[in-house]
């Protein structure tokens, strides 16, 4: 009874370990849109779509995460159909935590900027590793993806010979086309999208295999 005690408080103890460093993932990835959208570069593909809509409909950035994180569900479910685990979604709980955690990065950041281009691009290239940091951890945690990850994943499934960052590579442009048309469709100009949006979008997927490599064993050796 002991050693099943025992056992059962180090499980417990893992899966809080796995939450803990999900929202540690969450918080690196909040902070990496936080720095793309002080670089005025334009915003990492993962939120060029929800900050467009924020700018369109003149609401908190958070808030638009969600509606929209609450769409990829929905293409997942469409893809996936009989084969969607009902677990995923527990993505909407952390798609709301994301949500909010984007709203207080973007408050901490609040009017940082580092002067001249360089600076920008500076910015920029500090957002980038932040987001696949954040990417890497909390997808080697292997609780639950974040909706884009998780529509990403379907997407994947449906083509077996293309590697997982290719995949990426071509979601995240394609959000970011799609940001650019709402753009100038209801602005008429392009707002929130521009180079720093397109490094990040071919950048994000480059690193994040290098990231897993250095992320994957501590991770490990933490929760499993």
């Amino acid at each position: 009874n002991k050693n099943n005690t025992k056992k059962g408080e180090k499980k417990t103890m893992k899966m809080l370990m796995r939450i803990l460093l999900y929202c540690v993932g969450l918080l690196f990835l909040a902070f990496g849109v936080a720095f793309s959208v002080n670089s005025n570069l334009g915003v990492s593909p993962v939120n060029s779509l929800p900050y467009v809509i924020s700018l369109i409909l003149k609401v908190d950035l958070g808030r638009c995460i969600i509606g929209v994180f609450v769409v990829y569900m929905v293409v997942q479910i469409i893809i996936k159909r009989k084969e969607y685990q009902w677990f995923n979604l527990t993505q909407l709980i952390f798609s709301t935590i994301f949500g909010y955690f984007a709203d207080f990065a973007k408050g901490v950041m609040h009017g940082f900027v580092i002067p001249t281009y360089f600076g920008q691009l500076l910015m920029m290239a500090i957002s980038i590793v932040l987001v696949a940091l954040g990417v890497a951890i909390y997808m080697d945690v292997k609780l639950v993806n974040m909706p884009m990850e998780g529509m990403t994943l379907a997407i994947s499934d449906c083509f077996p010979n293309i590697e997982f960052h290719k995949i990426k590579i071509i979601v995240d442009c394609s959000s970011v086309a799609i940001g650019v048309v709402l753009s100038f469709l209801f602005m008429h100009g392009l707002f929130g999208l521009r180079e720093g949006t397109v490094l990040s979008a071919i950048l994000v997927g480059k690193i994040l295999p290098v990231m897993k490599k250095r992320v994957s064993p501590v991770i490990q050796k933490l929760c499993f």
